[in-house]
């Protein structure tokens, strides 16, 4: 994703279709919430509702006092944050002046961008499914959406450009990630994890069925999730040109591969296929091919989906092997699909793709498969200033 601003002429059309964009985006929130309220048990479905909805309020505050400025900000870190008070509020990007990413007006990308952390953030509520005090869960999530996210959109999205320095791994390390298949899904893939692990197991789990209450929502929260998708991806073009179409192709044929991969590990696992399956198979394309959409083929994208779906349908299962009480299966599905997505990029990007990457199984070597890795695993070195080491010396 191309992310920092340059001044340019706008263009409607472009500016149109960010606008269609970001309200596809805001929709993913009542989606969720309704996919993951007929995931959980009858007695947690409104709790499990309003944790989305919550999230939806708090994390889109947090982002326009200070979130947008720590992840766009100019670097004040060694590619590890942005400034905290240069968009403080956002009151700068109100002026006409300060209209020009890239086409359009900045102040519609800052809040595009906080739609992702919205979606992000609310993803993770599905691991503390059944356990988690409302309350407890707005104050976790608006510092979440600070101390983590704001950070690592930093280190993904934000591209050096002019003057302005950005992240360290979309710049240093060369990572490709059209649409945060690790700012994103790998991050609140992980994030979940490490809740789920704090906050502990629910009374009976592994012992008691906790089967979805209602699996008609789950259906239609899939549905507008996956209408929203092309928002997310095909928006993150930033244009509403050939490559949004490509990644709007890209989008479509890996959630319909994805149901495929599910349904078929539960085929030969379980000996029959459920609506479930169905659903949480889209997601899971859909989840691999966020940080892919622009570097892959349509023959790609359906690898892509199918790939993601099998392995994460066998992935949900880890929950039991591991001890860790995942409910609605955050871990499975984000986490594996992203790593799914975003390594798959190092082995299948075709140069033909707008992101114009080319992967080891189409003659690019083992280069972008290195970078993809280390941006996945690797860890940010911070930099020692001259002034920092003199004072060490002293």
């Amino acid at each position: 994703m191309t992310t920092h601003p340059l001044t340019v002429a706008l263009d409607s059309g472009d500016t149109a279709w960010l606008l269609v964009s970001a309200a596809l985006v805001l929709l993913m929130a009542p989606g969720l919430a309704l996919f993951y309220g007929g995931m959980v048990r009858a007695k947690s479905v409104l709790n499990m509702m309003m944790m989305t909805v919550g999230a939806l309020g708090v994390v889109i505050v947090a982002w326009t006092l200070v979130g947008y400025s720590l992840a766009f900000g100019d670097d004040v870190g060694g590619g590890l944050i942005g400034n905290p008070v240069q968009y403080l509020g956002l009151e700068s990007l109100v002026r006409p002046d300060a209209d020009g990413t890239f086409g359009i007006p900045t102040i519609l990308f800052a809040v595009f961008q906080g739609l992702f952390c919205v979606i992000t953030g609310a993803l993770i509520s599905g691991a503390i499914a059944d356990r988690a005090k409302f309350g407890a869960w707005l104050v976790f999530v608006t510092v979440w959406t600070l101390v983590v996210y704001a950070p690592v959109a930093h280190w993904v999205f934000d591209v050096s450009s002019g003057s302005h320095v950005g992240g360290w791994l979309v710049n240093r390390v060369g990572l490709v990630d059209f649409a945060g298949g690790t700012a994103v899904e790998i991050c609140s893939g992980a994030s979940a994890l490490a809740v789920a692990l704090v906050v502990g197991r629910r009374v009976g789990f592994g012992k008691e069925p906790m089967r979805p209450h209602n699996l008609t929502l789950v259906m239609i929260g899939a549905g507008l999730l996956w209408f929203g998708w092309f928002g997310f991806n095909a928006g993150s073009a930033l244009a509403s040109g050939h490559k949004a179409a490509v990644v709007f192709a890209a989008t479509l044929l890996a959630g319909a591969a994805g149901i495929l991969g599910w349904l078929g590990v539960e085929r030969v696992r379980d000996g029959h296929a459920t609506s479930l399956g169905a659903a949480s198979g889209a997601v899971a394309g859909l989840v691999a091919i966020t940080p892919s959409c622009g570097s892959v083929t349509p023959v790609g994208a359906l690898l892509m989906g199918v790939v993601a779906g099998a392995v994460c349908a066998w992935a949900v299962g880890l929950k039991y092997r591991f001890g860790y009480d995942d409910s609605l299966d955050v871990v499975g599905v984000h986490l594996v699909g992203g790593l799914v997505g975003t390594l798959g990029i190092g082995l299948i990007a075709s140069a033909a793709a707008p992101t114009a990457v080319a992967g080891l199984f189409y003659g690019g070597g083992l280069g972008q498969l290195g970078r993809q890795t280390l941006g996945v695993f690797g860890r940010p070195r911070l930099r020692v200033h001259r002034l920092g080491r003199a004072r060490a010396r002293r």
